[in-house]
């Protein structure tokens, strides 16, 4: 088993085929197949299950793949400690998340502060069903989600099944995100029959559109007007252009939202903000920082 191999396995991990990874590695595809079945027969499991549609992580191959991220990390911290080469080894980090500012803004800080000047970094706002896939196949380190008495048992047995886990970081009350120009914005707070007559928005959740997996707390309330977005950009203009709202934590951005405001949303319910790891791995060093610097903006 040699170094180059883990990153061979880790890459091809990562964009979920022989085709990506080979690029990505620049080596040819029967190359990286060779090199893959190799590693599994010396270490005498099956790391990836091969079918007419891709490949997809076995059960081995999880744990596999989960010491072997560790082992290259390492491998990469020695080498820009000790090896005073112009060759510099390019950090990775992915996390997958809910459309939440200070995800954001603390992944802005962690590239600020650990990106140096070789980096591939990735900041995924998805949906929640992709969140919870992308950590179970080690594509994302970390997942951010929330949970609420509504979704907690569904959402945890699903993650009990794929071997992660939750683990929360705050408890927010809800909020309502409108235009600082709409009509409710300068209230102290606002109630459910208020928000009646203007459209609501929430994120779609592709096919996977049930009322468990939604980022909105209360998705089961029956509203008569709804729009469906699936990026923040188009959620935030859509509130500002149409007097909409849609609900959410209440955490914001002055600087990267200075056109919306949050106001209190007087209903029972407390959203319980985590982050999504697997049961099998350990943190990395920049999942650490990022987990830091998250909670440096929801205090």
């Amino acid at each position: 088993m040699t170094l180059l191999q883990l990153r061979y396995a880790a890459t091809v991990a990562e964009k979920g085929t022989i085709t990506e990874a080979a690029n990505e590695l620049y080596i040819s595809q029967p190359s990286l197949t060779k090199a893959i079945k190799e590693l599994e027969k010396e270490m005498g499991i099956t790391i990836f299950v091969r079918t007419n549609k891709g490949i997809t992580i076995s059960k081995d191959g999880e744990q596999f793949l989960s010491y072997a991220r560790q082992v290259l990390e390492q491998a990469n911290l020695l080498e820009e400690k000790y090896k005073h080469t112009n060759s510099i080894i390019k950090k990775q980090f992915c996390i997958s998340t809910q459309h939440y500012s200070f995800a954001v803004n603390a992944f802005v800080d962690l590239v600020k502060e650990y990106g140096g000047d070789k980096y591939d970094f990735s900041l995924r706002e998805t949906q929640t069903y992709e969140i919870i896939e992308d950590v179970a196949n080690m594509k994302s380190e970390i997942g951010i989600l929330y949970m609420n008495s509504f979704n907690e048992v569904v959402l945890k047995k699903i993650l009990k099944s794929k071997g992660l886990k939750f683990t929360e970081l705050f408890v927010a009350q809800p909020h309502i995100f409108v235009s600082k120009s709409h009509p409710l914005a300068n209230r102290e707070s606002v109630t459910m029959e208020e928000l009646d007559k203007y459209p609501y928005l929430s994120f779609e959740q592709g096919e996977h559109n049930s009322f468990y997996y939604s980022e909105e707390i209360f998705s089961i309330v029956e509203r008569p007007k709804n729009i469906r977005v699936r990026d923040r950009a188009s959620l935030f203009n859509l509130l500002i252009g149409l007097n909409g709202y849609t609900v959410c934590s209440g955490v914001i951005d002055e600087e990267l939202n200075g056109n919306i405001a949050s106001v209190p949303l007087i209903k029972e319910g407390n959203m319980h903000i985590g982050i999504v790891t697997h049961q099998k791995s350990s943190f990395s060093h920049l999942t650490i920082a990022y987990i830091e610097a998250l909670k440096q903006y929801i205090q």
